[in-house]
């Protein structure tokens, strides 16, 4: 990743990157992954992201900064603040239905908790499991893909959670603006720089 600033005609400092050299972060590569919370233009929170794709988006002069964490990326000729807070510079129309179905947002709707055990796990020690398998008709939508961690996995095999005497914590639903809200406050209580955006 390189690049260049230079000054635009509002006075403002631009920049161009390249995404072919590698950069490097004065906090280590964690700060690049660190989680950057996304406001709209009228400062309503609509998602998280990673440093790497906020910073990217603030270069692009697609957001800017509102809040920065106190670490700085480096590449050739340019030092950016890592943020903690950007907003979108034009503001998005949020559909209700916001996030793709994927092994991802149903742990992070699921919070990475194990959904019949309640044990808290990594991703790498949790899979995805059919409250309905698909073998008797079940199929890979929100409502019916839950985390689960391995033992729970193996112990429910092709029955039902009833048959297997075992109990969701929760109803599995669809991840909406609501839920990704709600997680967001829960990862905001970590950031003291979110609280002022997400605890109102």
């Amino acid at each position: 990743m390189s690049g260049h600033l230079h000054s635009s005609g509002n006075g403002h400092a631009t920049a161009h990157l390249s995404l072919s050299v590698p950069v490097r972060s004065d906090g280590g590569n964690h700060s690049l992954h660190s989680p950057v919370l996304v406001l709209n233009a009228s400062y309503e929170p609509i998602n998280v992201c990673a440093a790497r794709r906020a910073i990217v988006l603030v270069l692009k002069g697609v957001a800017m900064t509102e809040e920065e964490n106190g670490h700085f990326l480096h590449a050739a000729r340019l030092a950016v603040r890592v943020p903690s807070v950007i907003r979108l510079l034009e503001y998005r129309r949020i559909p209700h239905q916001s996030r793709a179905l994927s092994r991802k947002n149903i742990l992070l709707r699921d919070r990475n908790t194990c959904q019949y055990c309640g044990e808290v796990l990594s991703s790498s020690e949790l899979t995805l499991d059919h409250v309905v398998p698909r073998s008797r008709g079940g199929t890979s939508s929100w409502e019916n893909l839950v985390a689960c961690c391995h033992p729970c996995n193996r112990q429910k095999g092709n029955q039902l959670p009833r048959e297997a005497d075992m109990k969701l914590l929760r109803e599995p639903r669809a991840f909406n603006l609501h839920t990704s809200r709600h997680i967001m406050r829960l990862m905001g209580r970590s950031d003291d720089k979110w609280r002022k955006y997400l605890f109102y």
